[in-house]
């Protein structure tokens, strides 16, 4: 049987956390000011809070979108929206690497209920695959802020996937960078001969929570009421959500995906 290396375990994984939350603190401090602060003026504004992400990225906005705790302005924006409300069909998500095509992004854009004071938060660990680069390219071109999501690391060490060459990063107005590292797994196996466990998904979610926190204190700091979700499974949570998505009617999609 092989020598495991200690770090291949539960508290192996606990450090890289750590490590993550340290250079979150440490680094990315300025950059989610200057998110939240986009934020705040994009609902101060009447505007709406847009997330999208692929793959396991997709679980930033679900982070970002439609939870307690969270803005009742904001929305999931997903690759399933083609079938849900574009018409395509359902075997269009078969392909294991639709994320990897062009083309897609503007049409998931032109289905959403966008308005022009809205802000984009796009997330990808690598920031070059196609349908990720459309949608960052297309955004910046309609007139949207843009905040990316990304691996710094990782993204540095890529070829893009998209025509330009270019990178979600190339094209945000503020860069947010999830600590990961290239591969995102961050314990040896050497077996294997690569890592296992990721993490992009930890600082993610950091990141995001961070983001809103900044968003949510400039809104009450100008007296501004942030329209937040309360947990609906909580007392007196479905009243005050009708409420807010009442406000919000045609602006904001809720379903169970």
């Amino acid at each position: 049987m092989e020598s495991l290396p200690p770090e291949l375990s539960p508290t192996g994984y606990l450090a890289e956390v750590r490590r993550v939350l340290e250079h979150i603190e440490k680094t990315q401090t300025d950059a989610v000011l200057a998110a939240g602060a986009l934020i705040a003026d994009s609902i101060a504004a009447e505007g709406v809070l847009q997330a999208f992400g692929t793959g396991h990225s997709e679980a930033l906005a679900m982070e970002v979108a439609g939870r307690a705790g969270g803005f009742v302005p904001s929305n999931k924006l997903a690759l399933r929206d083609l079938i849900l409300f574009g018409g395509e069909p359902v075997d269009l998500l078969n392909d294991p690497k639709i994320e990897r095509r062009e083309g897609l992004a503007k049409r998931i854009y032109d289905l959403a209920p966008v308005e022009p004071q809205d802000v984009f938060v796009i997330a990808s660990n690598s920031g070059g695959n196609g349908v990720i680069v459309d949608l960052a390219e297309h955004v910046i071109a309609a007139g949207h802020k843009l905040i990316a999501i990304t691996s710094l690391e990782h993204t540095a060490r890529i070829t893009s996937r998209h025509s330009s060459g270019k990178r979600l990063k190339d094209f945000a107005d503020v860069v947010l960078d999830n600590g990961a590292p290239y591969g995102d797994s961050v314990l040896p196996l050497p077996s294997l001969g690569a890592n296992v466990c990721g993490i992009s998904s930890v600082g993610n979610a950091v990141l995001a929570q961070m983001t809103i926190a900044e968003a949510v204190r400039l809104l009450a700091e100008r007296g501004v009421e942030p329209p937040v979700y309360l947990s609906a499974n909580s007392i007196g949570g479905d009243a005050h959500n009708d409420v807010l998505e009442a406000r919000f009617a045609g602006r904001i999609r809720r379903s169970a995906s």
